[in-house]
């Protein structure tokens, strides 16, 4: 796990480089590594975390003629399996276990296929000068990220919004859609960012730069692509899921220092510290953060887990307050907002791990690849309520609004009213909508443009219009695992966790895993209200029946109470066309107690402490 950063194609001072790679140091606080070939016009840089090949995996790493190098992000979990296909064919390493060396001989030997022959989290630059070729690829479900800024004959690229901003020649003025689409889902989807100069490249992409004309191709290599054809008898279904639950997990345990386990207590944590025994992992120790306010605080129930499995277990308990002041510096930190507060706990979590281990195991994509979040139990609802004229859904949402507005964690007036604002949109735009900082006509009020929903939420529509051949509740599925994974949940993941060198590994992510997730039929992962169905039926195996089946609840912390009287002053630095004045009248009337705003105004602050880092220009584009 590092972080990576170049310039292609362009001009790169030495002192420009060593500015991007200082920007991303914390991703890799183990050592630097550069290459410069200003003839060619390459330029590599690299923040190490040493985690596997410690002695001799430093980056760039180049083959035995210096032809062939790489900048690399990530593990690859099946690098030994590769490495044995490529020695067969005639092949030689010069390291004992890097999995980075075999990025460079999979070129030599598989070209731009290359990414398809791998299960892991990456994101990479590979530069062959003998060929006059980068290589750029990410991830199939985007665990790791891609920053692009386009300069003149050809780009920067780095693993944060951050390494690119300290480049002089990439601008900061914001982008009009970005932002709209920021406010439109609470993160920003691939390929926009807040920046008009910067794009993320999508998850599962691939992308080629020819060194001689300066051209470039992009593509897909491996879209998330439901199949639900799966029809065996559940007992078999049990039996495989619970086998590749283990070998992901084992595949997730090399490493060359110490590894622990993230433990929340929930179904996907706790099933997966059930994996790590039966996957030989030995001594792994799990963590947890509590709260000393029961009704955010979930630590016991990972107690209990830990207990039940004999788990070594640690678990740091904070007041739900100290958090309040991280919001600040953890915006900041992030170099692209993200309006999920959650960020904070997974940031106070990350930093009380890294006390102790370098790498971490986690359950993110179990919720998405399996149908975990409260939405999916909203449709059959929805569904009935499509025989109701639109005026009075309107009018039912108006009357939400004049409810009492309270702080409490997802709380039944603000439930209530995110669903009825939802149902107002076309079907193929209501997961997005039910979970949006602010609705289409308001997102047009702050910006002083119009914004139809068909443009906010045009990602979302196109991918529920392209499978009408699947169910609701399979379309979104799809929409979680395409776009809020990757752009909410894994971003966040990845920021927390590399603010202090900590490396995050996603065991429901593994290429096998997922693909089984692919072709399982809904109703193995919804049936009779259960959600996570087989998911469930596997964890009755190794977890107590009450810890399996007990409500879900998220990372919890009371938002909407802080920003009652937090920040102190409320940061308006213009942004685009954005209205600063009305920002502060959602503030306001949050603060009053007259509405339950909490949604858009964490948004906003990210919003503009995110900007604040960079700098930001006033004007828009």
């Amino acid at each position: 796990m590092c972080g990576i950063t170049g310039v292609i194609g362009a001009d790169c001072p030495p002192e420009t480089l060593a500015a991007m790679i200082a920007a991303i140091a914390h991703r890799g606080p183990d050592g630097t590594g550069t290459f410069r070939a200003p003839e060619r016009r390459v330029a590599l840089g690299h923040a190490r975390l040493s985690v596997i090949d410690i002695a001799t995996g430093a980056q760039p790493m180049w083959n035995a003629q210096a032809t062939v190098g790489v900048v690399f992000n990530g593990e690859i979990y099946n690098h030994a399996e590769l490495r044995s296909q490529l020695e067969a064919k005639g092949h030689r390493f010069a390291s004992d276990h890097s999995d980075t060396e075999v990025l460079i001989h999979g070129w030599a030997e598989w070209g731009e296929a290359l990414p398809t022959y791998l299960n892991g989290m990456f994101a990479f630059a590979i530069t062959d000068l003998a060929a006059g070729k980068v290589f750029l690829a990410r991830d199939r479900f985007g665990e790791k990220p891609l920053y692009l800024a386009d300069l003149p004959g050809g780009f920067a690229f780095g693993s944060e919004v951050a390494a690119l901003l300290a480049h002089p020649g990439v601008g900061d003025a914001p982008c009009d859609t970005g932002l709209a689409k920021y406010l439109a889902h609470g993160f920003i989807p691939a390929p926009f960012t807040h920046l008009a100069g910067v794009k993320k490249l999508p998850a599962g992409c691939q992308m080629t730069f020819d060194l001689a004309t300066g051209q470039r191709q992009q593509s897909q290599y491996r879209d998330f692509t439901l199949a639900p054809v799966d029809d065996r008898p559940e007992s078999d279904l049990i039996d495989e899921l619970d086998h590749l639950l283990v070998q992901a997990t084992r595949r997730r345990l090399m490493a060359d220092v110490p590894l622990g386990m993230f433990l929340s207590g929930g179904l996907d944590s706790s099933l997966i510290l059930s994996c790590l025994g039966r996957a030989g992992a030995g001594a792994v120790e799990s963590f947890t953060i509590g709260f000393n306010e029961p009704s955010f605080d979930e630590s016991a129930f990972a107690e209990q887990a830990a207990r039940h499995l004999g788990a070594s277990h640690r678990l740091e308990v904070f007041s739900v307050d100290d958090a309040r002041d991280l919001i600040e510096p953890v915006l900041r930190g992030m170099s692209e907002p993200l309006s999920d507060a959650s960020i904070l706990p997974t940031w106070q979590l990350s930093r009380f791990v890294r006390r102790h281990v370098t790498v971490a195991l986690s359950g993110d994509g179990g919720d998405e690849l399996f149908a975990g979040y409260a939405p999916f139990r909203a449709l059959a609802t929805a569904r009935r309520l499509n025989r109701l004229p639109g005026a009075l859904i309107g009018a039912m949402a108006r009357a939400t609004g004049r409810l009492p507005a309270s702080a409490r964690y997802m709380s039944l007036d603000f439930k209530a009213r995110r669903f009825l604002l939802g149902q107002m949109q076309p079907m193929a735009c209501r997961t997005p909508a039910w979970m949006a900082p602010l609705q289409p006509d308001e997102i047009s009020r702050l910006t002083g443009r119009e914004w139809r929903a068909e443009d906010l939420y045009s990602e979302a529509i196109s991918a529920w219009n392209a499978r009408p051949d699947l169910s609701d509740e399979e379309r979104m599925v799809d929409y979680f695992t395409r776009f809020y994974l990757p752009d909410d949940i894994l971003m966040k993941t990845d920021r927390a966790a590399m603010a202090h060198g900590l490396e995050s590994r996603a065991v429901f992510l593994d290429n096998d895993l997922a693909d089984f997730a692919e072709r399982l039929p809904m109703r193995f992962k919804m049936r009779g209200g259960v959600q996570k169905y087989l998911l469930k039926k596997v964890a009755e195996r190794h977890l107590p029946r009450d810890l399996v089946h007990r409500s879900k609840k998220g990372f919890g912390i009371p938002v909407a109470r802080w920003l009652r009287d937090t920040p102190k002053v409320v940061p308006d630095a213009p942004i685009g066309r954005l209205d600063p004045a009305l920002a502060q009248e959602y503030f306001a009337a949050h603060r009053a107690g007259k509405a339950d705003h909490r949604l858009f105004l964490f948004a906003w602050l990210a919003l503009q402490y995110s900007y604040s880092r960079g700098g930001v220009t006033r004007e828009t584009t």
